[in-house]
């Protein structure tokens, strides 16, 4: 009997692009009432306003314009995952990063596991400030080479970037785009409440990297033998890394010019996180910050003006999928949005909790968050969206709003690590060559001791009164 495999990820965003679109024509459309909120700066709805409106069924004509709509809702995303996909890959030519990948694990001789917990806390500390995620696209294959090289497979590169970062911000004291807008709608002083989430994010990131340094114990195969053979079809990225590598490796030793250029990585990044904190950045700084970093990398690593270029080319190239499937994702939403059904979704979610004692309701809450992400991929759209609806309801309830914001927190942030919908995941799997159901059977029962995790806080909590 053949066995079922997960769909290709192509195939299951148009599939969930029809399901949104047969939702349009089953569910009765509807909107809530909203008012530009001066504190947060965003549009935000009005509680106990949602009411029916016409019907807005998305045709099948319709569904196909909502994919490129997406595509242009998603540009300053797609984009960087071009530009900042493709500048690491003309770092990739210098061959800088397999030398220093060499001088690293000589560096670590027999003590190569301590790679899994460094590299989780750096980008769990990247997700827990600034909720860095798509960052992750491009780091990919630097990532693949490092693990391939100490006897590690693809789904540990996963685990250890897009996906210790995603637990960071799940549990993060001070995340802007989750936390901060969650206190803002609610009203509450921002970082509040910082000590009580600061107990529960080392719990959550020892979860994750026990789970994953045990993965990559019993997965483990000799550095040798460590070849592309593991990998599923599509890790584009990740051969032509190790392609270029063994025609750059050169002495197989650090030179001068290498740490010039890891340190023009290094003091990008520092750019870009300051511009975020201080200057107010996004995505397209970030994206034109990096397009220049690659392009100064390539000369003084030495490839010329034409190697750089065909350096840029083939990054172009190999972040093209990565960078559609995000677009992908993103019409998903657009097709709900244009059918009136995301506010339907929510009103149909958010109402039975009212009904529930204070605890369960809490629970409820998290629960019907973590539902809600799988329509609305954006974390902060989904505060803007369910924020206003639940903090009068926990009013009602006597439920602290502190703890209605855990529960939005809580819900959204650990659903990012296997809702399909996400972009930046399903982009990562694909660079990496992981197959969604690969990713799954890894994820889950961590998401599942990480939930339990949740439940807990949330619970305690509610005991010691949380304001």
């Amino acid at each position: 009997m053949r066995k079922l495999r997960f769909p290709h990820p192509m195939t299951l965003m148009l599939g969930c692009i029809l399901l949104a679109m047969a939702l349009s024509w089953v569910l009765p459309a509807g909107e809530y009432a909203r008012r530009d909120d001066p504190v947060t700066g965003r549009s935000i709805v009005v509680p106990g306003t949602y009411h029916a409106v016409p019907s807005a069924a998305v045709g099948p004509f319709k569904a196909l314009v909502d994919i490129p709509k997406g595509m242009i809702d998603a540009a300053d995303v797609i984009f960087l995952v071009f530009l900042v996909g493709a500048a690491f890959t003309v770092v990739d030519q210098t061959g800088v990063l397999r030398r220093g990948v060499d001088a690293l694990v000589r560096r670590l001789e027999g003590r190569t596991w301590v790679v899994i917990p460094v590299i989780s806390l750096l980008t769990a500390a990247g997700g827990a400030m600034i909720h860095m995620q798509e960052e992750f696209i491009a780091m990919v294959p630097v990532l693949l080479v490092l693990t391939r090289r100490i006897g590690y497979d693809a789904v540990v590169a996963v685990s250890v970037s897009v996906g210790a970062a995603a637990v960071g911000a799940a549990f993060s004291p001070l995340d802007p785009f989750m936390v901060g807008i969650a206190q803002k709608l609610a009203q509450l002083p921002l970082l509040s409440a910082t000590g009580y989430r600061l107990v529960f994010l080392p719990l959550a990131l020892a979860i994750w990297i026990g789970g994953t340094l045990r993965y990559a114990a019993r997965t483990r195969v000799a550095p040798a033998a460590a070849t592309l053979g593991d990998t599923e079809p599509g890790a584009v990225a990740a051969g032509t890394v190790e392609a270029n590598a063994a025609v750059h490796d050169g002495a197989g030793r650090m030179q001068t010019r290498d740490a010039v250029v890891l340190l023009m990585v290094l003091a990008t990044f520092a750019t870009y996180v300051y511009g975020i904190l201080r200057l107010d950045w996004g995505f397209n700084e970030m994206s034109g910050l990096f397009f220049a970093m690659g392009c100064i990398a390539g000369l003084v690593g030495g490839l010329g003006i034409g190697g750089t270029v065909e350096g840029y080319i083939r990054g172009f190239r190999e972040m093209a999928f990565a960078g559609i499937l995000i677009g992908f994702a993103r019409a998903i939403y657009v097709v709900l949005q244009d059918g009136k059904i995301v506010d339907t979704i929510v009103s149909g979610l958010v109402t039975p909790v009212a009904a529930l004692p204070v605890t369960l309701s809490a629970l409820a809450m998290m629960g019907v968050q973590a539902l809600i992400h799988f329509p609305v991929p954006s974390v902060s759209g989904q505060a803007v969206l369910t924020m206003p609806v639940l903090v009068p309801a926990s009013d009602l309830l006597g439920l602290s709003r502190q703890v209605t914001v855990l529960a939005y927190q809580y819900g959204a942030g650990l659903t990012e690590l296997m809702a399909p919908t996400n972009g930046a995941l399903v982009a990562v799997l694909i660079a990496a060559g992981v197959r969604f159901e690969r990713w799954l059977k890894f994820a889950l029962p961590l998401l599942a001791l990480l939930f339990a995790l949740a439940a807990v806080a949330v619970v305690v909590a509610i005991a010691i009164g949380l304001k």
